[in-house]
């Protein structure tokens, strides 16, 4: 536990990512393979089986430190982070008990209480708290608390595998795909230069677009440029190897059994491939998609039944070949790759299974004509993908631009804040706005982005002073500050007490010059949707 907690502190001490990653290569480079095991997966977003709640961690530090209930409560609202927080309020250990690596606390003390009665899951908590020095402690209660923020990506943390084993980063990133248990093996596999059984069985690292914040005149000639629509659905990649049919989300999840009709589709494929595309919900002879809300009704049905079938059909739409007939294209050019894609979905000839379609522009400013209609057609915008470019592992910026639609935007009030995450905890920086509707303001969207530094701890001083009542972490407060959300798109929910679901809100601005009153209303927000 020492070598990690060390690495922990160094990582979060810097912000520079090149700190960062020699930080993670020197602790490789000394980890017993079963901690670099644990390592490589709580550093890439992995959390260990919950072995308590926070109520029950409240209660415990009170009664192991002989600290009122009342005052944890008070100590755990200032300082914002519950890990830190039962770190502070204990003594540090009279006598540190022998030093145990980070896999033996996981494997021998943690994982085996997940689930149990309360009294061995508490016993296993005061092991730590009572034997670990305080900055092993901090570390055992950020794996107790599930919150092992500390600024590292799973691209960086690829990176530094790739840099210190000298295996590519595209292989590292592909094997490391899915779900996987942290084991010995799994990372001597991972590291090898020798063929390893599973990497043909395994997807692709998807290749992500970049925002265009640049007129497209920069790009270039139009011609240099392939142009699609930026369609709102599930970045999806259908693998079709040996006549075994596997679609994987862009969030490493197996959707296999979820879109039945996609599988049947893949199912008449004449070659073996692997395509990138979009999954969407689009019903037969309608010009656009169906709402990306029509989507997720599907998302978590593993079995869905004729009506969800009917009411919300699934179609991929292809614009990628990464691999054919066994062999690895990404390589090849995107033109190359669009030709076989186009033979590969055209000998197929099903709706449920189409080529997205290249959009034709003589210059940029017909392009952005076509991208002013895009709402309308249910799309986000456009992509541009350089013609000659090879498909790229991550968000590797010059190839893959995406040009999206300029935000849709309401003023809203703010009524609602709770604490951030990570280095934001003790601070307010998570916001719910409202509208107007029969003179009472609505929580419609919550937004966590979008104001810099100063205005961050201006607000958060004005909430602290400014709170009406306090519901858990959640303090309501005087509605007087307005805010010009930005959002992609509105739609109907049934599930939310306004009635409607905003995608992707964000905060574009704080309107100082304007009162609360003179916010928007509800039905200004319901014209809008879908």
């Amino acid at each position: 536990m020492k070598a990690f907690a060390a690495l922990y502190r160094d990582l979060d001490r810097t912000t520079a990512t090149s700190h960062k990653r020699a930080a993670l290569i020197e602790y490789f480079g000394r980890a017993a393979p079963a901690d670099l095991a644990w390592a490589l997966w709580l550093l890439s977003g992995g959390k260990l089986a919950r072995i308590a709640n926070q109520r029950e961690l409240r209660d415990w530090i009170a009664e192991e430190s002989g600290v009122p209930a009342w005052l944890v409560e008070e100590c755990y609202e200032q300082v914002g982070d519950l890990a830190e927080t039962l770190n502070l309020l204990l003594a540090d250990p009279a006598a540190p008990a022998p030093e145990r690596p980070l896999h033996a606390w996981i494997e021998q003390t943690l994982a085996p209480v997940a689930g149990s009665e309360p009294e061995r899951r508490r016993e296993a908590v005061l092991s730590g708290w009572r034997e670990l020095p305080p900055e092993q402690r901090f570390v055992f209660n950020k794996l107790l608390t599930g919150a092992l923020r500390v600024g590292v990506s799973q691209r960086l943390v690829q990176q530094a595998l790739a840099q210190w084993s000298g295996v590519d980063i595209a292989l590292i990133a592909q094997r490391m795909l899915g779900a996987w248990a942290p084991s010995p093996g799994f990372v001597a596999g991972l590291v090898s230069a020798q063929p390893q059984r599973g990497d043909r069985e395994q997807p692709y690292p998807f290749f992500l677009a970049s925002p265009l914040e640049q007129p497209p005149e920069a790009l270039g000639e139009p011609a240099q440029w392939l142009l699609e629509w930026k369609w709102d659905g599930i970045r999806l990649q259908l693998i079709r190897r040996r006549g075994d049919i596997a679609l994987w989300s862009r969030g490493e999840e197996r959707l296999d059994g979820r879109f039945p009709e996609i599988e049947a589709a893949a199912q008449r494929l004449a070659r073996d491939c692997v395509l990138d595309g979009e999954l969407l919900a689009w019903r037969d002879g309608e010009p656009a998609p169906l709402p990306f809300a029509a989507l997720q009704t599907r998302i978590q049905r593993r079995k869905p039944g004729p009506k969800t079938l009917a009411e919300a059909p699934a179609r991929m739409l292809a614009y990628d070949l990464l691999e054919l007939d066994g062999e690895d294209w990404r390589e090849r050019p995107l033109h190359e790759r669009r030709a076989a894609l186009a033979a590969v979905v055209g000998e197929l000839s099903d709706p449920r299974i189409a080529l997205s379609p290249q959009l034709q522009a003589a210059d940029w400013d017909q392009a952005a004509a076509r991208r002013e209609g895009s709402r309308e057609r249910g799309v986000e915008g456009l992509m541009l993908k350089r013609i000659d470019s090879p498909y790229r592992v991550g968000r590797r910026r010059g190839d893959w631009w995406k040009w999206k639609i300029d935000p849709l935007n309401i003023d809203a009030v703010l009524i609602y804040a709770q604490a951030g995450h990570g280095r934001r905890s003790s601070l307010y920086t998570d916001y719910t706005f409202g509208l107007w509707h029969e003179g009472e303001l609505v929580p419609v969207a919550k937004a966590y982005s979008g104001l810099d530094d100063a205005e961050i701890l201006e607000l958060d001083r004005w909430i602290r002073a400014n709170t009406l009542e306090r519901f858990g972490p959640v303090r309501a407060v005087t509605p007087m500050h307005v805010f010009e959300l930005g959002f992609e798109a509105v739609n109907r929910s049934s599930r939310h007490k306004s009635g409607i679901a905003v995608r992707f809100p964000r905060i574009l601005r704080w309107r100082r010059d304007k009162p609360a009153a003179e916010a928007d209303m509800l039905e200004a927000l319901k014209s809008l949707a879908r």
